[in-house]
């Protein structure tokens, strides 16, 4: 019977370990009403399999893994058969790794290393602060999330959490292609054919420090971020030979980021503050502050928050560039939601130009159909003059029906 106890552990070792799995497909149809210039299609559909696992053999060790299939109507996702681990190129990859990395815990220390997503801020309106942060911006109103690769430690200690990171690699947020309804050209650049010389990488790393405090009836944290904008600059060129054409490439300006966020419940609703600013070294890159001002509130079933985005620019220096979270400034936002019951939900969003030179009005609808499905029906109104961030695709205004099964 000297097996007993050697299977006995073996039991006890594998019911120990944890690993659980999920995903989903998902279905994502665009009908815009009104052609672009340079871009005739009304009609976009994306195609998304998501699947995610996390593994933990040992209560202070857990692997954490992620893949996307993508697949689209309108060429903005690559046709490559090749699975994508950097997430750097002008198209969203046909294959790529969301996340892939190790996390281990003892204490108050969690250590992460590889692939992964890091958020800071306490805002929903806009976060200054953000910076580990990218974006895919292909449909400018509708952005994801892009995962960087870094190391990440996080030290907790009563009220306190310390946060330090270093990404050795850059990853950009991802910009509008240039034959999409997302750019809008200057009628002058339509003229002539352009080429896209595509991006060109930074080769050093980055790193940020955050500090978060939680007192009686408020949390306040401090942030430092030195690295690059994960948002391009865009350099222009001209060739005349053999025939006259226009290049655009993209070039990524360093960036020094000290910022801070509050957030303090009071009697009918919570106030969230976020601000950073920005200094650079580059010579053509601007330096500015960023802040949001919001008001949160919860009654019943509803989620009120309203707030304004503010920016300062204390040395203009950028002549073209491409930059949503500034774009987004100097504007009233607001956005309230509402869950019907168990299985339906409504949301409405707004945002407005403070100068009335741009807005755009989007309402939702979500419905749970059975145990796996859930339907989403919204759409998206834009208006506004065209030298305004957001009155600018005043021609996107377009409906929006997502079918997802989650497995």
């Amino acid at each position: 019977m000297r097996f007993l106890p050697a299977l006995l552990a073996c039991c006890t070792a594998l019911s120990a370990q944890s690993f659980t799995q999920r995903g989903f497909f998902e279905t994502r149809n665009y009908v815009y009403p009104q052609t672009a210039p340079g871009d005739s299609g009304q009609l976009v559909s994306e195609e998304l399999l998501r699947w995610e696992a996390t593994w933990k053999p040992r209560p202070w060790i857990q692997f954490n893994a992620g893949f996307d299939a993508r697949v689209d109507s309108h060429r903005q996702f690559e046709r490559a058969w090749r699975l994508d681990w950097a997430d750097r190129g002008l198209q969203r990859p046909a294959f790529s790794a969301r996340r892939m990395s190790v996390l281990l815990h003892k204490g108050g220390l969690t250590f992460e290393g590889g692939r992964q997503f890091i958020r800071w801020g306490k805002t929903d309106i806009l976060n200054p602060t953000d910076r580990f942060a990218p974006k895919d911006y292909l449909n400018v109103l509708s952005s994801d999330f892009i995962g960087v690769t870094a190391v990440r430690a996080t030290y907790e200690r009563g009220a306190d959490t310390l946060d330090a990171i270093y990404q050795p690699v850059f990853t950009p947020s991802r910009s509008p292609l240039l034959n999409q309804r997302w750019v809008v050209l200057p009628e002058v650049l339509r003229q002539y054919p352009i080429t896209d010389l595509g991006s060109q990488m930074p080769g050093r790393g980055a790193a940020g420090l955050r500090w978060n405090h939680v007192g009686q009836g408020y949390e306040f944290s401090a942030s430092f971020y030195d690295g690059q904008n994960n948002l391009p600059l865009i350099d222009a060129g001209l060739s005349l030979t053999p025939t006259p054409a226009f290049t655009i490439s993209r070039y990524f300006a360093r960036m020094r980021m000290y910022g801070g966020d509050v957030a303090v419940p009071l009697k009918w609703f919570t106030v969230k503050g976020e601000a950073g600013y920005f200094t650079s070294s580059t010579p053509t890159a601007d330096e500015y502050a960023l802040y949001v001002i919001q008001l949160e509130r919860m009654a019943g079933e509803w989620v009120f928050v309203g707030g304004y985005a503010g920016e300062a620019v204390t040395r203009r220096r950028s002549l073209l560039d491409f930059a949503p979270d500034r774009g987004l400034a100097k504007t009233i936002i607001g956005r309230a939601s509402y869950n019907i019951d168990a299985n339906r939900s409504t949301a409405f969003e707004m945002a407005v130009r403070q100068n009335g030179a741009g807005m755009y009005a989007k309402g939702e609808y979500s419905q749970t159909l059975g145990a796996h499905w859930r339907a989403t029906a919204s759409f998206t109104l834009l208006r506004g003059q065209q030298d305004d961030f957001i009155g600018q695709y005043s021609r996107n205004s377009n409906f929006q029906l997502i079918l997802r099964y989650s497995f």
